[in-house]
């Protein structure tokens, strides 16, 4: 296949492994408009009063030069401290963030789980699994066919209520995000990205949502997982992306990277950053 953005280009790896991911020097800046320098809001008040108009522009470089591949069938686990660019990444590899730079390649259809853009608070549950399902790409009639396995698999009928009836503003967050999470997993995705699904619910729905993960990669997809558990990760994902402002320091096993990354948080206030370090003999790196 010829390399054009969006899809995997024809590139040579050191096995019989098929990528369904590459991001090539990929780089995220985020403009924010508006902005104001520290210690202005005087000269601010004073420009509003006056009917000045002085727009500022302050620049966030979120990722900064990131390159992997992931390959099919791969649980691959994002780390990192908050604002590290996990998140951004992902959105990037989904197709909503243009890179400032790089390029990221995909094969098929990568999938952000989030269809929360497409459910309404006013909706019922019911509902709203029926318009999740059609945001996620699936026909009307494979919702109906589908519909009680998400119903089963989100656990909001085993609680005595019928919360299904209700309009999902009532649900708290964590019960949103476990029917966002039922409405996804029931679909075959060839890349899923989940972003702290597994944060919320009880320990009941975290081992449904692990083993559904791991039925997912032997079904050939590839998952990326964004977690702050690292229980979750090591449970989950058998390699390892550590972000740290916007930078890839680590890129390896999980064990071996969750321990620098456990190293590094208890003793970051006496310890400099760790220089960036890539395992590239396992996961090739596009240069």
């Amino acid at each position: 296949m010829a390399a054009t953005e969006g899809n995997v280009p024809d590139t040579p790896v050191e096995d019989d492994r098929v990528p369904t991911v590459i991001a090539d020097g990929v780089h995220i800046v985020y403009r924010v408009y508006g902005a104001r320098s520290r210690g202005s809001g005087a000269a601010a008040l004073r420009r509003i009063l006056r009917g000045e108009r002085t727009p500022r522009v302050q620049e966030v470089h979120a990722v900064k030069g990131v390159s992997f591949v992931a390959y099919r069938g791969e649980a691959i686990g994002l780390i990192g401290s908050n604002g590290s660019g996990k998140s951004t990444l992902l959105r990037a590899i989904a197709g909503l963030i243009p890179p400032e730079r790089g390029r990221v390649y995909t094969g098929g259809q990568p999938s952000l789980l989030g269809v929360n853009a497409a459910l309404m608070n006013d909706l019922t549950g019911e509902r709203n699994v029926v318009l999740g399902g059609l945001a996620m790409g699936m026909t009307r009639e494979q919702v109906k066919e589908r519909y009680q396995e998400i119903v089963d698999f989100s656990g909001l009928n085993d609680r005595g209520q019928d919360f299904l009836a209700m309009p999902m503003r009532t649900y708290s967050s964590g019960m949103q995000a476990r029917l966002r999470f039922s409405i996804a997993a029931v679909k075959d995705h060839d890349v899923l990205m989940i972003d702290e699904a597994l944060a919320t619910g009880d320990k009941m729905f975290r081992k449904r949502s692990e083993a559904r993960i791991r039925e997912m990669r032997s079904e050939a997809g590839t998952v990326f997982l964004v977690s702050h558990s690292n229980k979750s990760i090591r449970d989950t994902c058998e390699r390892v992306l550590w972000l740290e402002k916007g930078e890839l320091l680590m890129d390896g096993p999980t064990e071996e990277v969750l321990a620098a990354y456990e190293e590094h948080a208890n003793n970051a206030s006496g310890i400099a950053r760790p220089r960036p370090r890539v395992r590239k003999k396992n996961h090739q790196t596009v240069q």
